[in-house]
């Protein structure tokens, strides 16, 4: 007589566990990317409140339009932070504006990576439009710091420092209209575009493989107990 497979059970038990986890996982984030997509979608009716009312409603303040008054003197001074734009690598522009309880940094936008070109000085202060958001934490693909001038990854008080700006706020404004008019290489790029939403579908894929498997190990069982 046959034995119980138990290792191979055990195998697939384990199998199932690890890919019914992942679509679980896959789920959370399709409500988390359908949450998103609805306030950036809002967005485009929302309307513009003043920086510091903002910043002192107690509110959430992820994706709130905001405007802000900032001086020629503080547009002066940036730090550049890499990205990637369309797969084109870029850089962005970040520069500290100050606020009526510090400061907070503001995402001019971005220049082509090809651009030597830097910023001509401001005249006067720049009303800028933007939107608030909040930066990912520093990892293996944005780690905090800067390696040869350039930064990597939004770590708001390493960055206020290097700027030497005090008292930032939590979050970063993303400007949406030209801070720099006469520097057309500067493209504002407050929110991305075209965000994918294919959750439900990773979702569906990782549960039918689960259900695959266990219909296969199924079978296996009653063709090897049928053999007997």
């Amino acid at each position: 007589m046959k034995r119980f497979p138990f290792g191979l059970t055990i195998a697939v038990a384990i199998s199932l566990v690890i890919l019914c986890v992942l679509g679980g996982w896959q789920l959370k984030r399709l409500a988390w990317k359908t949450d998103l997509l609805a306030r950036i979608e809002a967005l485009k009716t929302a309307p513009e409140v003043p920086l510091d009312e903002a910043l002192a409603s107690g509110t959430d303040l992820e994706f709130r339009r905001v405007r802000l008054s900032c001086p020629s003197a503080a547009l002066s001074r940036q730090i550049e932070l890499f990205g990637v734009v369309d797969g084109q690598p870029v850089r962005r522009l970040i520069v500290a504006c100050p606020t009526a309880t510090g400061t907070i940094l503001v995402d001019e936008g971005y220049v082509a990576e090809t651009v030597q070109a830097r910023p001509p000085a401001s005249a006067g202060a720049v009303l800028i439009s933007g939107v608030l958001r909040k930066p990912d934490k520093p990892g293996r693909i944005n780690p905090a710091g800067a390696k040869e001038g350039l930064w990597y990854g939004r770590d708001i008080a390493a960055m206020a420092q290097a700027l030497g700006a005090k008292d930032p706020a939590p979050v970063f404004l993303f400007a949406a209209s030209p801070v720099r008019p006469d520097w057309p290489d500067l493209k504002p790029a407050p929110v991305p575009a075209n965000i994918p939403n294919r959750h439900l579908e990773y979702a569906l894929t990782w549960f039918g493989l689960a259900g695959a498997l266990l219909a296969v190990y199924v079978a296996m069982l009653r063709r090897r107990f049928k053999a007997q």
